[in-house]
């Protein structure tokens, strides 16, 4: 009879490429380190190959090619496993218990507030445990089972996951009141100056989904600053450096109160971005997430 590795065994191999530290790895997983070794031991005797290389001397470890592959494996069964602890729980109210949301920083300030004040009115035994961080992160933390469900901006690639679009928000273009005077409407790229138009870091995918929107092809025009939020780029424009992108969300929340900026629209035909929801193929939680959408598509 073919033997398989225990969850035990993936989770211990797991947390020790977290930690990269035995006796840390042993104390996140409540074992001695002399029980953690042992079991990461006869999982490479099981799987018949070094996973990690130890140093006992300069007290350092290191995994090998297979061991940071068998990680990434590892880290998918638990993540499956945790899905379907989920499925039995399901039989009760799918609407209550933890439900770990995350959000990029480019929505979540503007729609996490709405979204906890409507699910505590319609869903009160439901806890949203919150997490704003950048797309790629986020994928990667939904794929390790660290997220449930996550709220992003479309397209873009999520890696086999499951994603539903619940919305649009619209691009729009700001300028300074004493810029705009000397700009002729409507806008067109070719009378920016050049370096005029500031963009947030390439870690945010609304920079991505902005130019390709609003048809900004022309490289010439794009600032080498990049800004690391919203209201960087806001307070940039405001002081009269060129123009940025800036979303319909941001704005109907206020981001551009007691600025000097003047709004206008951008050269692309109806410029968005679509907002959605993505999740984990295995995940027994499809009708919670459904709910979840159908609220932030009332907000949005």
């Amino acid at each position: 009879m073919n033997k398989f590795p225990s969850l035990k065994q993936l989770h211990y191999l797991v947390t020790l490429s977290e930690t990269h530290h035995f006796g840390e790895a042993a104390k996140r997983c409540f074992v001695s380190q002399s029980t953690l070794s042992s079991g990461i031991q006869n999982l490479e005797e099981l799987l018949d190959c070094h996973l990690v290389e130890r140093d006992t001397k300069a007290k350092t470890l290191v995994f090998t090619s297979m061991g940071e592959q068998v990680v990434d494996r590892a880290r998918e069964l638990l993540a499956c496993s945790r899905d379907l602890v989920e499925l039995s729980r399901c039989s009760g109210d799918v609407m209550e218990g933890p439900l770990r949301v995350g959000c990029i920083p480019t929505i979540a300030p503007f729609l996490l507030c709405g979204l906890v004040q409507q699910v505590n009115i319609l869903y009160p035994k439901l806890n949203l445990l919150l997490r704003e961080d950048t797309t790629v992160n986020l994928l990667e933390a939904l794929q390790h089972g660290e997220m449930d469900v996550l709220i992003l901006a479309l397209p873009v690639d999520i890696h086999g996951m499951s994603s539903k679009v619940v919305g649009r928000d619209g691009f729009k273009m700001v300028i300074s009141k004493n810029q705009a005077a000397s700009v002729t409407m409507p806008l067109h790229y070719a009378d920016l100056p050049d370096k005029s138009v500031f963009l947030l870091e390439k870690e945010h995918c609304l920079t991505e989904h902005a130019v390709s929107a609003c048809k900004l092809t022309s490289k010439e025009k794009i600032n080498p600053f990049t800004a690391t939020s919203l209201h960087t780029l806001v307070q940039m424009v405001a002081n009269g450096l060129g123009t940025t992108f800036i979303p319909e969300m941001a704005i109907k929340h206020g981001i551009l109160e007691n600025q000097n900026l003047v709004v206008i629209e951008p050269p692309g035909q109806d410029a968005y971005r679509e907002i959605g929801l993505v999740w984990r193929p295995t995940s027994s939680r499809t009708a919670v997430f459904e709910k979840l959408g159908e609220i932030v598509k009332g907000l949005l």
